[in-house]
């Protein structure tokens, strides 16, 4: 973002770049991440005090290898490059990168022979995280090799005249248990930042750029109940005032009372111009017999647009719709050029081609953990910037097959009773994400000395600190038996839950 101190990461597709990217962030320093084939005129324009090279897939050696483009080296300022990114660096320069007779993947130790740069401060072995078929078999001229791994292979070189250096390991993962250090170590002391990424910043900035971008013009935007549509709404309300307008659509697909709450918190800010638009029938009809994940998200993404021009349509001047889009979502809809299509958003790669109002996404380049602090910057109540996310398309894409309202009444009477009984264990807060999903199958069952065939609920509850990889939550067994047992004693037609013991990756967070 513009006003910024800024590091730029270049991109060749490794798998920890968005990674990168947050543990910067966390040392309160704004990086962007841009393809390693971005126009120079891009990159300068950004004026970075200095870039990260990720890792990526590729071999330096080999033809069609993606390349440093020349401007890294031209500007003087410092580099880091990290994996694929140290072997570019040796590549360029007039060193020998070549295929590694032993290969290095996970945990590895570290023996620092000279800490300089990123090492400077460090002592005794290291644990570091590998992840590496090549190696780095002779560094550049004026380079020195800095640290070796225990099977004797190069593992960071630099050379601090010219602030270039070189680490084969990946600081930004948690496994590397000095990898915070080293990048602060990088961030402060070689690249001179002064660390002015904090919340207040960029919600100062944020207005600045909303105001520029809406002018006089009208707004409406979209509250779903989640932290990202309520930090989105009160960014833009500060910045333009009257101008906006919030739209609550009711899709007959949010979970229980939902409706009620969002109405409670934003009506004493907005008034009048918070709209409540029933439309369940409009966008069950339009699911009817749609059985298929992405067909489901492309309906309801087209719905909801449709809804909110139609509003806009009622009120003077409005050209803009506000969305909470945030990176996580950028990034699953293919926002990377290297990335793989896993999901459509419906506020991302869900939206129709046609549309007559134009975007403003505030929150498009934040993390989760950072759009909650801007939130509680922004003085939102802990109680909904804690809440768990909740996926635009709703409890369409929690209930596998088609979507009846016969069926949502059921997801959402066990969606209720897993997160009450959450709420009473004092787990809610320590859970990144818990629901339950309506699966396509029934089961034999037994109840009251007679037979059911009824239908199977799935909980799911993971934790994660950027919902770009996520573990599944050991909750405990008494727990999880109270669930089931309410479940399936309170809700008609269920007579079977499982729980969800998948990681993301390689699972998805949601089911659909």
């Amino acid at each position: 973002m513009a006003g910024h101190e800024t590091i730029v990461i270049l991109d060749y597709g490794s798998q920890y770049t968005q990674l990168i990217a947050r543990r910067v962030r966390e040392q309160q320093v704004y990086a962007e991440i841009v393809p390693w084939t971005a126009p120079a005129e891009t990159v300068r324009a950004l004026a970075p005090r200095g870039f990260i090279l990720s890792g990526g897939p590729a071999s330096v050696y080999e033809a069609g290898a993606p390349t440093l483009p020349p401007y890294v080296l031209e500007g003087g300022v410092p580099v880091l490059g990290i994996c694929y990114g140290m072997q570019l660096l040796a590549q360029t320069l007039g060193g020998r990168v070549t295929p590694g007779e032993a290969r290095e993947y996970g945990p590895a130790t570290l023996t620092i022979t000279v800490p300089w740069g990123p090492l400077a401060g460090l002592s005794g072995p290291q644990r570091v995280w590998m992840s590496h078929g090549d190696r780095v078999e002779q560094v550049p001229p004026g380079w020195e090799p800095l640290a070796y791994s225990e099977q004797g292979l190069l593992a960071a070189m630099g050379d601090p005249e010219r602030r270039l250096y070189g680490v084969q390991f990946h600081p930004e993962v948690s496994h590397t248990v000095a990898g915070g250090a080293m990048l602060r170590q990088f961030l402060y002391e070689i690249c001179g930042c002064r660390g002015d990424w904090t919340p207040g910043a960029f919600i100062e900035e944020a207005q600045a750029e909303i105001r520029q971008q809406v002018g006089e013009a009208g707004v409406v935007c979209g509250l779903s109940g989640g932290v990202d549509s309520a930090v989105t709404a009160l960014l833009v309300q500060r910045a333009v005032g009257a101008q906006l307008t919030c739209i609550l659509v009711d899709t007959g697909l949010l979970r229980r009372e939902e409706v009620a709450q969002v109405t409670a918190l934003f009506r004493p800010l907005l008034g009048e111009r918070l709209v409540v638009v029933e439309a369940a029938e409009r966008f069950l009809s339009a699911l009817a017999g749609i059985s298929e994940p992405e067909a489901k998200r492309k309906i309801i993404g087209e719905q909801f647009i449709r809804v909110f021009e139609a509003e806009a349509g009622r009120l003077p001047n409005v050209r803009f719709l506000a969305q909470g889009t945030i990176y996580p979502d950028v990034i699953e809809s293919a926002g990377r050029p290297t990335a793989q299509r896993i999901k459509s958003h419906h506020n991302v790669g869900g939206l129709p081609e046609r549309m007559n109002l134009a975007l403003v996404e505030p929150l498009r380049w934040l993390f989760k953990d950072e759009v909650r602090a801007v939130g509680l910057a922004l003085g939102l109540p802990e109680a909904l910037i804690w809440r768990h996310p909740f996926p635009g398309p709703g409890l369409a894409v929690r209930i596998l097959g088609p979507v009846t309202r016969a069926q949502v009444a059921t997801l959402q009477a066990a969606d209720a009773i897993f997160l009450a009984e959450l709420q009473a264990a004092g787990l809610y807060r320590q859970i990144a994400q818990a629901f339950a999903v309506l699966l396509p199958v029934h089961s034999v069952g037994v109840m009251g000395d007679g037979r059911t065939y009824a239908q199977v609920v799935a909980l799911r509850a993971v934790t994660t600190e950027d919902f770009m990889t996520a573990d599944w939550a050991p909750l405990p067994y008494e727990l999880l038996a109270r669930v089931s047992s309410r479940i399936v004693n309170e809700v008609p037609g269920v007579n079977r839950v499982v729980y969800d013991i998948t990681s993301k990756p390689p699972a998805t967070i949601e089911w659909e």
